[in-house]
């Protein structure tokens, strides 16, 4: 790389890019002795031939003051065996002047660092991570196995806490050898670590190493010509970076997204990858969040279908016709953001797909209409509560229908159970095995896996109130177990229809696109795949996390997918391209749930900490951070339609109801005067009292902090919450069973 010829303090200074060692001519500013520029020092006239071991000690005395650290490390690995002179090994002379060189280097940027403006320092530190990583690998690379551990040794400690698993797969590498069999050490030798700075710190920086090339400032060079990317930015009044804006936030210590920065495909990194694709390329700078658009034909179909039910119902006194109402949804939607039919193709819709379309427009028009705040009292959300008894802890996941008539349960025992919510017989057009039809049952049982069955999923759905038009009832249900596999069972037969393999590992979560004929799982292998009911292979493979991929979701326009990890982060992939488009941190535990606003525009994600984040799309920035919840894992998330209000629920045994519109400072962390914490950097937070009770009516005891934006919470008696769901008229279910408490 090299600086522009003209930089913010005068003429600018180039680095030197080229694949062989830099340059030997430099002017004595730069601190070298005109004497050193005339090669490697003789032994003098008079001397005589020399040795061959004297020989090999002046040149890579020589190779290693020139900094020359290839050169001199090919020499040494060439000769057979060790040679001494004046009984001093001369790798153990070369392994000593090794060390020093490094450190040099990493004391010389730590002390530039800290000596620089407070307005740019914390972007230079993001440079100390990166060059300790490489120094300690190129270390051990080239033998100097003592000067590396002491290397890693002395500096580790400054990076724990922001690298804590690197740090602890780094400190298993010694040997050479090691360097391949380290996921983590071959991940950062065969990438290149990308820091984003703005123009001005970096020029001065560049500067600055050339005046110290032989204070460490060559090694720092070469450094960030082989291992480092350097994207400079303009800083601009109004943009993130600006004085202005840091100046506002105070130190700056958080400013910019992780997403700028790191390994790619790793955490922390920036999200890119080694594909040459424009279009991947460019929708990594801007998202594209619209609605999936809707074909001509089911419009036009969809049109005739209300025009008919306007005529059999019409509308009461102040009501919107279904037409009107339609009309207005498709004129609300952008018309320049919306994705192309091409990349992400659906089958042709049927007259179910007329069916459930209409049926979507009467619940929108008819639902509960949940408003923001009035008068500082925040909306009101009624819960139903599923409760399921002598379940002896098997259950693992629960999953309502869309048309709200059944609900599955995935059991430890490796079957399935589907009840009727309204106790209802579930029919089958299969007959038993005396040929005649099943008993009629409120229940049916699905067995064919061979492990816990870990996720369930419901096709898409809705209830069709004409029993003389075409059926709308979930048609599908998916299941994903211990076992590697995914089934597809039929709703309407009771039985499996496709087993979808491919996984290597227990398949965690599972989940339908928006639209069906998708969908996506998340593996214990640290892989999501994307699948396709008429393809038995998966379609893409979404790699990049460092850990379990626990809870997958798709953006409602179906164009992009979410995954969460047990690294503690949350990727956002285009569904096509594959690549990563954002990458999310900020967690303190394994995330646990996911889900996106109908809107397309927010994110929310949920971790085993009992922390809940809200992420804004466009940007890839953290929005706020809610809490309220116990640990142990929030298991479950969902919208309203209005993307106003999220519920929550989970391990500690309550539904929450939260307000997403409403803002809480996260630029400040002060503390009351009684201690308590009043406005964190998470949001405010209310302290519950000792002997009082938390909203909901439960005992606070065990709630710490609950921020400000928490509406209300509904405890239950001993049951986990497994599932809590939004329905399209704005009503919530929720399912979960009684576990209770153990005999003391």
């Amino acid at each position: 790389m090299s600086g522009p010829p003209q930089g913010p303090g005068g003429p600018g200074r180039s680095m030197s890019v080229g694949n062989g060692p830099p340059s030997a001519g430099l002017p004595p500013q730069h601190g070298m002795p005109p004497q050193q520029n005339q090669g490697p020092p003789s032994a003098g006239p008079q001397s005589g031939p020399q040795s061959q071991q004297n020989l090999n000690q002046i040149v890579l005395e020589y190779l290693s003051k020139k900094g020359y650290v290839r050169t001199e490390a090919m020499l040494r690995k060439e000769s057979e065996q060790p040679q001494s002179v004046n009984g001093t090994s001369i790798v153990s002379q070369t392994n000593e002047a090794a060390g020093p060189k490094f450190t040099r280097a990493i004391e010389l940027l730590r002390k530039y660092t800290e000596d620089s403006l407070e307005l740019y320092r914390p972007e230079l530190r993001k440079l100390l991570w990166p060059v300790f990583v490489y120094s300690f690998l190129d270390l051990v690379r080239e033998y100097f196995t003592r000067d590396a551990e002491q290397f890693f040794a002395t500096y580790k400690s400054h990076f724990e806490r922001e690298h804590e698993e690197d740090i602890k797969f780094l400190g298993k590498v010694s040997l050479p050898a090691h360097l391949q069999d380290s996921r983590v050490a071959k991940m950062y030798l065969e990438n290149k670590y990308r820091v984003t700075l703005t123009a001005t710190p970096f020029y001065n920086f560049v500067q600055f190493l050339e005046s110290k090339m032989w204070e460490g400032g060559q090694v720092i060079i070469d450094m960030m010509r082989d291992h480092i990317n350097i994207v400079t930015v303009d800083r601009t009044a109004s943009a993130e970076r600006s004085i202005a804006a840091i100046l506002a936030r105070g130190s700056g210590d958080d400013d910019l997204p992780a997403e700028d920065e790191g390994i790619p495909g790793h955490n922390p990194g920036h999200p890119q990858t080694h594909r040459h694709d424009l279009e991947a390329d460019a929708s990594r700078i801007k998202l594209t969040l619209g609605p999936y658009p809707q074909d001509q034909d089911l419009q036009d179909d969809v049109r005739a279908a209300l025009l008919d039910e306007d005529a059999k119902n019409p509308p009461r006194p102040g009501q919107t016709s279904l037409l009107d109402e339609y009309e207005q949804r498709i004129k609300r939607e952008p018309t320049d953001d919306v994705p192309s039919r091409d990349t992400v193709p659906l089958p042709p819709s049927l007259a179910r797909d007329v069916a459930m379309e209409v049926q979507k427009v009467v619940e929108h028009r008819d639902r509960y209409k949940i408003s923001g705040r009035t008068g500082g009292v925040g909306p009101t959300v009624s819960v139903t509560m599923y409760t399921f008894h002598n379940t002896h802890d098997s259950i693992n996941c629960i999953d309502f229908s869309g048309d709200n008539k059944l609900v599955a349960a995935g059991m430890a025992e490796s079957y399935i159970r589907v009840w009727s919510l309204d106790g209802s017989p579930l029919t089958s057009d299969v007959a038993d095995g005396t040929g005649n039809p099943p008993q009629p049952s409120s229940s049916r049982r699905l067995v064919g896996h061979a492990g816990p069955v870990y996720a369930v999923a419901f096709s898409p759905a809705t209830e069709n109130p004409d029993p003389s038009g075409p059926s709308t009832s979930a048609q599908y249900l998916l299941s994903c177990s211990g076992d590697n596999t995914v089934r597809l069972w039929s709703l309407e037969m009771w039985t499996c229809l496709v087993a979808y393999r491919g996984h290597d590992n227990p398949v965690w979560d599972l989940q339908w696109g928006p639209h069906g004929h998708y969908f996506l799982t998340g593996s214990n292998d640290r892989t999501a795949r994307l699948w396709s009911t008429d393809h038995i292979e998966p379609l893409r493979i979404y790699v990049g996390h460092d850990n379990d991929v626990d809870c997958v979701a798709f953006h409602p326009n179906n164009l992009y997918v979410f995954t969460g990890s047990c690294d503690r982060t949350v990727r956002m992939w285009h569904i096509s391209g594959g690549n990563c488009l954002r990458l999310f941190t900020g967690h303190t535990g394994n995330v646990t749930a996911i889900a996106c606003s109908p809107d397309g525009k927010t994110l929310a994600t949920a971790d085993d900490a009992g922390s809940i984040i809200l992420w804004t799309l466009e940007t890839g920035r953290r929005k706020k951070r809610m809490r309220g919840h116990g640990k142990g894992g929030i298991w479950s998330l969902s919208w309203s339609v209005e993307s106003t209000v999220l519920v929550s629920a989970g391990a500690d045994k309550t539904v929450r109801v939260w307000d997403v519109l409403q803002e809480t400072n996260e630029s400040t962390n002060k503390t009351s005067a009684d201690g308590s914490a009043s406005n964190k950097a998470d949001g405010a937070l209310v302290k519950s009292a000792g002997g009082g009770s938390a909203p909901g009516g439960k005992k606070g005891q065990k709630e710490a902090g609950v921020s400000a934006d928490q509406i209300s919470a509904f405890p239950t008696k001993d049951s986990p919450v497994y599932k809590v769901q939004f329905t399209r008229m704005n009503l919530v279910l929720a399912g979960g069973a009684y576990l209770p408490p153990p005999k003391v």
